[in-house]
């Protein structure tokens, strides 16, 4: 909808342009032409530099939150894979629990919380639940293992810290009032070149009129589209946490054979596993 919306104030700038433009242009005698070209180009010419201004700002604006998003993504799939790898220095039985909780939390967050994510980015509890189970070996430790228990509470926190950023940034950065209040500037802008048009004009001045509006359509859409990080049709993907999913998934095989997880390939708990031994 929002893609439709300005493509259509765009094109109906464009068109009122040029109506009004053939409008004053029969109306007005061709003698003044040259005597109103100067005036138009006054008026025309602050107006092109705020809109250029705005848009320039907005991208900025929308790229940093784009590329803030994609390495939130990043850092929290690095966090869960030192999460396991540093629980190997945690004694048994909190060593097991740490790491099979790090393969559910990346796999629930692959299943539950990443489709959310094109809405705004809200916290599943399917997550939530292995952020807190974490906690329980870590309070084990502190009784035990004050150094271990550092390194892990530090790798957790900056995994907390990466998710959080991660939701926060799945909510677009520019306010909708910031990218409408754009939209009518480069709409009045495009509208202003039209009704500025020379009478004899040549097709290069139509031709680039045209592309003017294009690039300043083409500009508002991709602002739009990286504004949505997760969402867009330029989006940050899930291919790190996928492949942290495979590699924990694989280290905990390796490391605790014939040991079940407790979840299933999904990250849901499973109904046993307040049976299991050690948890």
């Amino acid at each position: 909808m929002l893609t439709i919306i300005t493509i259509a104030a765009m094109a109906a700038a464009l068109a009122i342009g040029l109506a009004a433009n053939h409008y004053r242009r029969r109306r007005a005698p061709q003698a003044a032409d040259e005597e109103e070209a100067a005036p138009i180009s006054d008026l025309i010419s602050p107006l092109e530099t705020l809109a250029v201004l705005l848009v320039a700002f907005v991208i900025v604006v929308a790229a940093e939150s784009f590329g803030t998003a994609g390495q939130a993504v990043g850092a929290e799939a690095h966090r869960v894979d030192q999460l396991y790898e540093v629980a190997d220095y945690a004694p048994e039985p909190q060593r097991e629990r740490i790491q099979a909780d790090a393969v559910c939390y990346a796999r629930a967050i692959l299943a539950y919380e990443w489709p959310q994510m094109d809405k705004g980015g809200q916290k599943s509890p399917e997550v939530s639940v292995w952020s807190s189970d974490f906690r329980r070996p870590f309070k084990e430790l502190a009784r035990t293992d004050a150094d271990i228990l550092a390194l892990l509470v530090d790798a957790d926190d900056q995994r907390s810290v990466a998710r959080q950023t991660r939701l926060s940034e799945a909510a677009p950065a520019i306010p909708r009032i910031v990218y409408w209040f754009m939209v009518v500037a480069l709409a009045a802008t495009i509208g202003a070149f039209a009704f500025g048009l020379p009478a004899r004009r040549s097709p290069s001045h139509m031709v680039l009129l045209f592309v003017l509006a294009g690039l300043f359509t083409g500009s508002l859409l991709l602002i739009a589209d990286i504004d949505r990080p997760f969402s867009g049709q330029i989006r940050v993907d899930s291919t790190a946490m996928e492949d942290t999913v495979g590699d924990i998934g694989e280290d905990f095989t390796e490391d605790h054979p014939g040991r079940p997880l407790p979840c299933d390939s999904r990250g849901a708990r499973t109904p046993d596993d307040a049976e299991t031994p050690g948890r």
